[in-house]
Formats: structure tokens, sequence, C-alpha cells
């Protein structure tokens, strides 16, 4: 299908990119007849995703103009939610969304953040989301060394890290993940238990980290209103996702009950779930993921709504590296964004050395914005030609 007015460039070609090594990611390029490739990304199910790319997005894009972002947004969204949109779909739309970006950006030759208003600061405060990742054990450490952790990543000039002290309480799906059946009950053993690590950490630096809680939903309102009172003389940077982030009013109750920040929820799709939390307050900080929530232009959206309540964004990043740069460029632009989540085991010396030509940059528990037109960095092409890669390709 072809637009007749969209101006002097089209979309001819998108593809994904499935890596073996890490099941749960996808990355799209969108190429332009003239030659402008763009990048996106989004983490989880990719095979689902990307049916929704190739089968129900391509047709409505090919032959388009890359530019009329918005219009393309407001497209494929209405269309995906004719029968449900908040899942494959905004995942799908969220990479498509970042890759427009890229091309606009290129084509303007300048950073996506300069067409989003320009930047507001020269970089940004980050945290280390403590997993396991390259020759970073980290999250093992916490288990085991909290302390001595913290002594290490403040060393290294990182003043906030992200812990999630009482996972390991309850059981998992499978070894490995963070996901499972949600707690109800919370005995004081394992409450002394989940609060170790933070005991630790205050002992071994004192005030010196700033200390971010993640519960991953795993607990209900009773148990997370329990941990929240009992972390209070410690005094988290926030709590995140104690509980399940379906319920607005529920989430109001903990916020209410807890006088510790509230982060909520890399989980929720798009502004219509973000206004909920908002109007209920039920959120002290709001999390936003950019390859999951609608992409940039939807994050944008999100970080204006929560500017007009006093509050600020944490862009969400446990992923991959497009989501890193993506979310760059919100930091760069939203007077609101407070700080901005990074995985050391990812970015030094892990696979986004491998994955890209530019990685992120930081210094001093400070990370740099990307100076380059666009996105700031692309897949290496020997990246994409590996074995462990597989690709689909839909052409105009």
């Amino acid at each position: 299908m072809t637009n007749e007015n969209s101006g002097y460039d089209r979309i001819v070609k998108i593809e994904t990119f499935r890596w073996e090594l890490d099941p749960r990611i996808l990355w799209v390029e969108i190429t332009t007849a003239h030659g402008l490739v763009g990048l996106g990304e989004t983490y989880y199910i990719p095979g689902a995703v990307e049916a929704v790319i190739h089968e129900m997005a391509a047709p409505l894009l090919l032959g388009q103009s890359p530019f009329e972002i918005e219009r393309h947004w407001a497209t494929l969204f209405g269309c995906a939610n004719f029968y449900g949109y908040a899942g494959a779909e905004m995942r799908a739309f969220s990479a498509i969304d970042i890759a427009l970006w890229d091309i606009v950006g290129q084509s303007a030759g300048k950073p996506i953040y300069s067409l989003l208003g320009g930047k507001v600061r020269d970089d940004i405060m980050i945290y280390n989301t403590c997993v396991d990742r390259a020759r970073f054990q980290d999250h093992s450490r916490m288990l085991h060394s909290a302390g001595e952790l913290a002594a290490d990543l403040l060393e290294s000039g990182i003043r906030a890290m992200k812990i999630f002290p009482f996972d390991h309480l309850l059981p998992a799906i499978a070894p490995g993940h963070t996901m499972g059946p949600v707690g109800h009950f919370l005995s004081l053993e394992q409450l002394k238990e989940g609060l170790r690590p933070v005991e630790e950490i205050r002992r071994a630096v004192g005030d010196k980290m700033e200390i971010m809680i993640e519960g991953h939903s795993r607990w209900d309102l009773n148990a997370a209103i329990k941990i929240g009172r009992t972390l209070e003389p410690y005094q988290p940077f926030w709590m995140e996702d104690m509980m399940m982030p379906d319920s607005a009013d529920d989430l109001a109750r903990l916020a209410a009950e807890c006088r510790i920040p509230q982060a909520v929820s890399e989980r929720l799709f798009t502004k219509y779930h973000y206004r909920q939390v908002l109007e209920k307050k039920a959120a002290h900080v709001l999390m936003v993921d950019v390859v999951w929530t609608g992409g940039i232009t939807e994050s944008k959206k999100i970080a204006a709504m929560a500017d007009a309540y006093h509050l600020p964004i944490a862009p969400h990043d446990c992923t991959g590296p497009v989501a890193v740069f993506a979310s760059l460029h919100l930091c760069a632009s939203c007077t609101n964004t407070a700080v901005m989540e990074t995985v050391r085991g990812f970015y030094d010396g892990g696979y986004y050395e491998d994955a890209v030509t530019q990685n992120i940059t930081v210094k001093d528990g400070r990370i740099a914005f990307p100076s380059t037109p666009g996105l700031g960095t692309a897949l290496r092409p020997d990246f994409k030609a590996s074995k462990q890669m597989v690709k689909r390709v839909t052409k105009e």
C-alpha cells in the first residue's frame, strides 16, 4: 500500500533478528528506499512479536513514509485495540516506533532527543541492577556479601543499586527465573532473611549508597505492606513492584500505608494504564519501559503526564542495548527523569560490545547521551551475520 503524499522516502523492508543465545530478545530493522536503516528492539516471546511485525504491522507500513510516526502509531494501536493490544502487539509497536525515530533522526542529521525538544541535561545518574551477567555475579554477591558488593560498586563510581532480596524466599517457575506464584504468607523469619542484605549494605557503606528494592510482583498486599514497613528505617530510594500492578486501587493502599516511595511499573502498557495509576495516587515514580509501553512516542507522553503530577519517571532496562539508547533520549529530553537503570554485566565486558556498533558510556556513576544522528548505535554487521541469528524479512 502506497501513500502518494508520504514525501520523498518510503519504507521498503522490515527485517527481524532473533538471537539464539538470548531467546527473549528481538531486534527490528526498518529500511527506506533511500537506504536509511532504523533499529528497534523489544523483549520476551520474540516469536509472537515477530509474527505481529511481519503479519500485522508490515502490510500497514510498507510503502509508507517513515516520518509520519504519530499516524503510524495511531493506526497500529487502533487495529490491535480491536482485539487486545497489551502484549506481543505493543512490544512489536514499541520496537517499530523506536526504529522510525532512528530513521527520522538520521534523516535530520540530529540525535533523537534534539527532535524531542533538545537536551535538558548533559548526562544522568545510573543505578546498577544486581544480576549475574558476564564477569559480574552481582545477584549472587548480593545474597551472600551485600556489603562487599556495595563497596565495590562505590569504588567504581556507582552510587545506586537495585536488589531483589525477597525473591528467593518464594519458589520460582524454574531455576534462574524471578517469576512465579504470588506469596500470601511471609513469616518473620523470612522477613529478617530478606532484610539482611539491606542491613549489610547500610553497615558497610552507610548512606553513601542508594538502594532500590525490586519485588517482581511476587507478594500480595499484606506481605508488601509488611516488607515496606520493615524497610522504612533503611530509607530505600524506592520499592518497586512489590505486588501485581493490575489494580491501581490496591497499589494506592500500598503507597498510603508505607513511607517508602513506590515505583510502578514497567509492566504497564501505554498512557492509559499509567493514567489510572496517577489518578489513584498509586505511585511516586513511574517506571517506564520504552521497548514495551509504546516506544519513544508513548513514553514521552507518559513522562509529560507524570510531570503534571510533579512525579518523575525512571526508564526500565534489564533487556538489551537499544532499550538503553532509546531511554537515553528520554533522559536527555524529559525534565522529570530521575535516574537510568543499567546492568554492568551487559555493557562492561558483556554482550553489548559484540552486538552494537556503539556501546553506552558510564563514568563516575553517570551515563553520557549519544551525540550522533538518530538512535546513536546500530547492530554490528558481523553480529547480524552470525550463525546464532534467525532472520525474517518482509519487503514491499
